[in-house]
């Protein structure tokens, strides 16, 4: 087994570790953080229905031109704001922060005080 498909898999049980500590509830939907080494993704997901319900990207072409130049962790706060944004235009104030199984720092943290700029609460 190579290293890349260990560490993969250690996220992936810090993840499911970290989904089963969270209530989420229809009310409060799931804001889920995914970065690779390029980009970083963000979706709110109601976990009742299946559904997501707004997401957001360093590929979305809003931002693509924004973010061209910056650091990743500038990058994801601007991905946090945009993602705020259009929450809170599907009438969602308050989310449930799900980290994906990554450290809460960097841009993952970005992401979050964007999202917390922007209007949501969590």
């Amino acid at each position: 087994m190579s290293t890349t498909s260990d560490r993969r898999a250690a996220r992936n049980r810090r993840h499911l570790r970290v989904r089963k500590n969270i209530g989420v509830s229809k009310d409060r939907p799931r804001l889920s953080v995914f970065r690779s080494l390029k980009h970083i993704y963000a979706q709110i997901i109601d976990d009742t229905e299946g559904q997501t319900l707004a997401a957001a990207s360093t590929l979305d072409p809003e931002i693509r031109d924004q973010v061209a130049g910056l650091k990743k962790s500038e990058q994801a706060k601007v991905v946090g704001e945009l993602l705020a944004q259009r929450a809170t235009a599907r009438g969602i104030e308050n989310v449930i922060f799900d980290r994906g199984g990554y450290k809460y720092h960097g841009r993952v943290q970005s992401l979050a005080d964007g999202a917390r700029g922007g209007g949501l609460k969590f």
